[in-house]
Parts: structure tokens; C-alpha cells; sequence
């Protein structure tokens, strides 16, 4: 149902160097890039991530109450991914653990530009 996300940024060059990093955890790639705008995924046809400078020109800002959630696979690997987002620059904006009992893991950070990304495991 999602072809993709996009989240405004003010460098574009270290969004792209963060997130090909990041997102690369999870066999995601650089699939299309443009002045721009740089699409990141594992393929055209599956759900993408794109980071933009905004096309108004104006400051990229982050919403509030807006999140991207990636599902990695394991706990273990939200944990991992958490960890390697605060060693390319996030912060922290969640723990990982466990948010519902049984039923929702979670790790929480802030990219470069403060976007707020998760990464969950569902059990």
C-alpha cells in the first residue's frame, strides 16, 4: 500500500551517507537519486524511503507526531540498528525494549534533521 516516505532534510550529502549506512543493515540501497531527492530500498516495486531537500526551498522541519518504522526481523535487530543510527549521529529518542507486553518492541532515535525513526518488532 506505501510506495514510499519521504522526509525533508537540510544536507542532503549526510542524510544520503546516513542513511545508505543505516538502511544498507537491512539490504537497502541507493535506488534513485536526483538534485534533490534520494530514494533508498530494496527494490522500485517494495515500500522506499526518500530523503529531500523540501521543493519550497524553505527549512526541512520534522513533524510532530510523524514516524518512520522500520521492522528489521528480530529484536535483536532493532537493538542493532539502534546502536549503529547513534553511531552515525542520531539520538536517542527511545530505549529499545519492550513497549507492550508480548506484543511491541521498540527502539527510538532522531536522524541528522530530528525525524523520528523506529525500529519495532512485533511479539
Amino acid at each position: 500500500m506505501i510506495g514510499y516516505v519521504t522526509l525533508g532534510v537540510t544536507n542532503l550529502d549526510a542524510a544520503k551517507a546516513f542513511y545508505s549506512e543505516l538502511l544498507g543493515e537491512m539490504g537497502a540501497s541507493t535506488l534513485l537519486e536526483m538534485d534533490r531527492i534520494v530514494f533508498f530500498g530494496k527494490d522500485m516495486a517494495n515500500p522506499m524511503l526518500a530523503v529531500c531537500i523540501p521543493y519550497n526551498e524553505n527549512d526541512a522541519h520534522p513533524g510532530n507526531g510523524n514516524m518512520v518504522a522500520f521492522n528489521p526481523g528480530s529484536k535483536e535487530a532493532c537493538d542493532a540498528l539502534y546502536q549503529k543510527a547513534l553511531a552515525l549521529g542520531a539520538t536517542c529518542d527511545g530505549e529499545p525494549g519492550q513497549r507492550i507486553p508480548d506484543m511491541f518492541y521498540g527502539a527510538y532515535v532522531r536522524d541528522l534533521d530530528g525525524n523520528k525513526l523506529c525500529f519495532f518488532q512485533f511479539g
